[in-house]
């Protein structure tokens, strides 16, 4: 009898495969979380992630009962018409469009139609369909502020789009280099589409716009004849004093595309988040919006996003008068005082003129701040910061997509406790004078 030979294995070899899979983006989260995880002891100034301290499981039965007896009281009582909207696929522009409308109203002044809403799985979601109904010919582009979002980036390569960095700083974007970006890329025979940015208190930089940065930027944006991605999932973080208004609130041409996510307000395990599209668009003589066309896409990609997802989200609403900010209460605070006490920590560790100089920006609310250091700040550094100080941070070249360490680095505070700002501050200060 004759034996055959075993199969080989099947092998696929990375040159075989999408190409986003080998640049510094596909790997950043999974570094990042993959150092968390090899020094569970470390305090980390690394997660961008809301304040745990309010979390309730009883919480989120409450909501989902405030929004299901909305729903019971919308339908007159039916609750097969109930059941079919939590627990059936939904509709693919979501559930809760109408109420996302009304807490954009009251905490933003953005006064939108509910029908140019489409609720999304997460803020990320948005981003790639955005960039999907822009990106029609290799020769389309986006430009975004650098540093800034890795998820931009990554969602610009999912769709094979083209990233043109526009630079930051201070006053959240440099407009004078935003206009060389636009004539140099036309000048190649490109076509800008969109620039991508934050406003208020951006990640990595926790950086915002002034008024006049962001009516200077609305002026650019029509003469060029480009969109604005205004991605705002930190605004609400801010002291009580009202900032100013956002890009969307100021548009009165439909240049802004307006990203929203209830993962920071919310919950992140929801899954909510929503882009306002309302962008007219003429398909064979028909006008629809923008929105109608990432329904389309989105139908394709997630069919809808989870009805018991927006439901959490939708009772958050209900019970706080539309209003996300007044929700966060508890936490905004948590947060100013956090940053207070980073502020006052580093200004104790790192005094003016002493040695080694570090200097740091003081935004007024968000997440995130930056760090300027005396070292390049690359993943191997921040490895030996974690095994040798007990400290983890993250290096801003994560936030350039490029490799390539730099004398800067992200400081995140708004999960973490008094205690361990406190501890955490120590070993950092140990690690740089190291």
């Amino acid at each position: 009898m004759t034996v055959s030979p075993p199969a080989a294995d099947v092998d696929l070899r990375g040159g075989e495969l999408f190409a986003f899979l080998s640049s510094p983006q596909a790997d950043t989260m999974n570094f990042l979380n993959e150092i968390a995880l090899r020094f569970p002891d470390a305090v980390s100034f690394a997660a961008g992630r809301p304040h745990e301290g309010f979390f309730s499981v009883d919480l989120i039965r409450r909501y989902l009962d405030t929004y299901t007896e909305h729903l019971l009281r919308a339908y007159d009582g039916d609750e097969m018409r109930v059941c079919q909207d939590l627990l059936q696929y939904g509709r693919t522009k979501g559930l809760i469009h109408d109420l996302v409308a009304r807490s954009l109203a009251v905490d933003e002044g953005i006064e939108v139609d509910p029908e140019s809403i489409v609720v999304t799985v997460g803020a990320q979601e948005g981003l790639y369909l955005v960039l999907r109904a822009l990106r029609r010919t290799p020769g389309d582009v986006v430009l975004a502020v650098q540093p800034g979002y890795v998820g931009l980036t990554g969602a610009a390569e999912l769709v094979d789009m083209p990233v043109r960095p526009v630079r930051g700083g201070p006053e959240g974007v440099d407009l004078t280099d935003l206009g060389d970006t636009l004539r140099a890329a036309r000048a190649e025979g490109l076509t800008p589409r969109a620039l991508y940015l934050n406003t208020d208190f951006a990640n990595p930089t926790g950086h915002s716009l002034s008024r006049t940065a962001r009516e200077e930027l609305l002026r650019t944006a029509e003469d060029e004849g480009i969109l604005l991605i205004e991605d705002n999932p930190y605004g609400i973080f801010g002291p009580e004093q009202a900032g100013p208004p956002t890009l969307k609130a100021l548009d009165r041409s439909r240049r802004v595309v307006y990203v929203g996510s209830f993962a920071k307000s919310g919950f992140p395990g929801a899954r909510v988040g929503y882009v306002v599209a309302d962008q007219r668009v003429d398909r064979d003589g028909r006008q629809e919006s923008l929105a109608d066309q990432l329904a389309r896409l989105k139908s394709m990609v997630t069919v809808n996003t989870s009805p018991i997802g927006q439901a959490v989200i939708g009772g958050k609403l209900l019970e706080n008068g539309f209003s996300m900010r007044a929700a966060n209460k508890r936490e905004i605070d948590v947060y100013q005082r956090n940053l207070r006490q980073l502020l006052d920590g580093l200004a104790g560790h790192f005094p003016a003129g002493s040695r080694p100089e570090v200097t740091w920006n003081s935004p007024d609310g968000g997440f995130f701040l930056l760090l300027n250091v005396p070292f390049e700040a690359g993943d191997d550094v921040l490895e030996r910061s974690a095994r040798e100080h007990g400290v983890l941070w993250t290096p801003i070249h994560h936030f350039y997509g490029d490799g390539r360490p730099r004398r800067q680095i992200r400081l995140s505070f708004s999960h973490l406790s008094p205690a361990e700002i406190d501890e955490g501050l120590r070993r950092l200060a140990g690690f740089i004078r190291s």
